[in-house]
């Protein structure tokens, strides 16, 4: 170990911020995820890529418990993941996600969109969770839509919505899962901007991607999966230039190279 790292392991401590230890999945027969080790520090940007079907997906869905773990432990601020109940909603306050479709209540306004689990979970007054609502709307960029349905809006603007969303329960750490994996190619840009400028912003992050450019540039780590294992994790420059893993080799010479 090297001094570096003892180091970090000390501020460890203090600063993890989540913590899956031997996390295990099955669906069926299908192992999807196999001894995870991952520990995300407080800050930190951490972009998982790997090839489709890696269990990516699945790891960032078991954070916020949507995927239940077969064996191992996974906390969040020092806490077990709760099981259900108001603790739960509680905790999937705390860890605000982005999914792929918006998944935004098409029968209510983007501002209505932005203001309810602040009143719900959060337990704030209307007032309040307006203003809020519009600060956030504007910091993404389209505040301007605030009084128009979801549908009534590109997919860039909706998953623009769907961050400000996630962002008004001040939540400590925001999962991505493929956010723009469904999104026309001119709208993608437009949503990586916001999740750079919360990278920027110092919002932990675990970013599910494709979008290579995003993770050189954003990621303060890069952890590659493939078939349920984490195979390496780096630096982007670590890992763009210099993968230590054949898995990786293959897979950064298919998608960088075409």
């Amino acid at each position: 170990m090297t001094e570096v790292s003892v180091a970090k392991e000390e501020v460890a401590a203090t600063g993890d911020l989540v913590v899956l230890k031997s996390v295990n999945k099955h669906f069926g027969a299908l192992h999807v995820l196999q001894d995870v080790d991952l520990t995300i520090a407080r800050g930190e940007v951490v972009v998982v890529i790997g090839p489709s079907g890696s269990g990516k997906s699945t790891l960032c869905r078991t954070v916020n418990r949507l995927e239940t773990i077969d064996a191992g432990t996974i906390t969040i601020d020092g806490r077990p993941l709760p099981q259900e109940g108001k603790e739960l909603a509680r905790l999937r306050a705390d860890v605000g996600m982005v999914f792929q479709s918006f998944n935004l209540f098409a029968h209510k306004t983007v501002l209505e969109n932005v203001m309810l689990g602040q009143i719900k979970v959060r337990k704030a007054d209307r007032k309040q969770a307006e203003v809020k609502a519009r600060a956030l709307l504007d910091r993404v960029g389209v505040g301007t839509q605030a009084d128009k349905y979801p549908a009534q809006l590109s997919g860039g603007q909706q998953q623009r919505v769907a961050i400000a969303r996630a962002l008004a329960m001040d939540p400590k750490v925001m999962l991505f899962d493929e956010p723009t994996s469904a999104l026309d190619p001119e709208m993608i840009n437009e949503v990586l901007e916001v999740m750079q400028q919360l990278a920027r912003d110092g919002m932990t992050m675990i970013v599910v991607t494709h979008e290579m450019g995003f993770a050189r540039s954003a990621a303060n780590r890069v952890v590659f999966m493939a078939d349920g294992r984490i195979v390496e994790q780096a630096t982007p420059d670590q890992f763009f230039s210099n993968p230590s893993s054949d898995r990786a080799k293959d897979f950064l010479s298919k998608i960088l190279h075409h």
